[in-house]
């Protein structure tokens, strides 16, 4: 899909714009994000990312607008694990629900600018080296199985060997009373909880797009498909967060969906890189992807549900 650079231009003034509206005016005053607000925050980013999807089915025809779908699908979905580390991090720190958004809009700002430069390595490297696709697919399906049978012990940041090394090089003063970053006192500058907790999701944002930036580029290696369908996926995070951040814990079957995706998603890339070298006449498409990954998410979520109304009945 060639693109020009005016419309990368475009694409990215229009992330700032919204970035911009989501922090100056959608969420300008400190306060809890209502569950309504959240929702329908969340309807719109998922209305314009489809609005998108439009757009290029119409200039670009409907294979390259399913690509964008089946990677934003897939991100949306494999974004998850960072709600359940937003949860634990917030936790942790002891940081109130009316300061969250703040940490969580330069996170999301952080990991925009990161998976950017990401993907654009990932699809180079990819390009001189095809046989990448291998190792990529092969670290898939292990992390997929991985997850899968994974006892799921709760983490205590207590333990975290970043959360420790920065409290020994950086000065910190444990202050979330007001959301700042930095503070100074007595002439001394100190950092806060706040900014602890922002570099510790970026940090796990990293470690995230290790599965997820080779995932979509088995959908596609479109350079601009899977920077938009990342960008999308992404910039919905903050407001998804606040709609199920109280309904989280109840999906606990997410998980095992989230593990199944990853091993599907590298067994693909190894069956339609083996079926290009053999000349096989068979390929796993995105729209057979696109399936398995909305049947497997609705699943989890009916099954979460079904247990934790099952278990209420029974008094469990």
């Amino acid at each position: 899909m060639e693109v020009s650079i005016w419309v990368w231009i475009g694409f990215f003034l229009f992330v700032i714009a919204m970035l911009a509206l989501d922090l100056g005016v959608l969420n300008k005053k400190e306060e809890v994000p209502t569950f309504k607000k959240s929702l329908l925050q969340t309807a719109m980013w998922i209305v314009l990312a489809f609005i998108f999807a439009a757009g290029i089915w119409y200039f670009e025809g409907s294979g390259h607008a399913i690509d964008f779908v089946t990677g934003y699908l897939l991100e949306e979905s494999l974004s998850m694990d960072n709600l359940f580390i937003f949860i634990l991090v917030f936790g942790f720190f002891g940081i109130e629900a009316r300061y969250q958004h703040r940490v969580l809009f330069w996170g999301i700002f952080g990991a925009i600018v990161m998976r950017v430069l990401f993907i654009l390595g990932g699809a180079a490297l990819l390009h001189k080296f095809e046989w990448l696709m291998y190792l990529f697919g092969i670290f898939l399906v292990y992390t997929g199985i991985n997850m899968l049978f994974d006892k799921g012990k709760d983490k205590d940041l207590n333990d975290s060997k970043m959360i420790q090394g920065l409290r020994k090089i950086l000065p910190v003063k444990d202050d979330v009373s007001k959301p700042h970053f930095m503070v100074k006192e007595n002439g001394k500058w100190f950092v806060t909880p706040f900014l602890i907790a922002l570099i510790f999701i970026e940090f796990s944002d990293i470690l995230f797009a290790v599965d997820s930036i080779p995932a979509v580029l088995a959908v596609t290696q479109d350079t601009f498909i899977v920077v938009t369908s990342n960008i999308f996926a992404v910039l919905g995070l903050r407001s998804l967060f606040f709609a199920l951040s109280k309904l989280l814990p109840m999906f606990r079957y997410i998980k095992y969906a989230l593990a199944l995706i990853l091993a599907f998603i590298g067994a693909k890339m190894l069956i339609n890189e083996a079926g290009k070298m053999m000349d096989w006449h068979f390929e796993i498409t995105n729209i057979a992807s696109l399936i398995v990954i909305v049947s497997l998410l609705a699943i989890a979520i009916i099954a979460s549900i079904a247990r934790t109304r099952w278990e209420d009945a029974h008094g469990i």
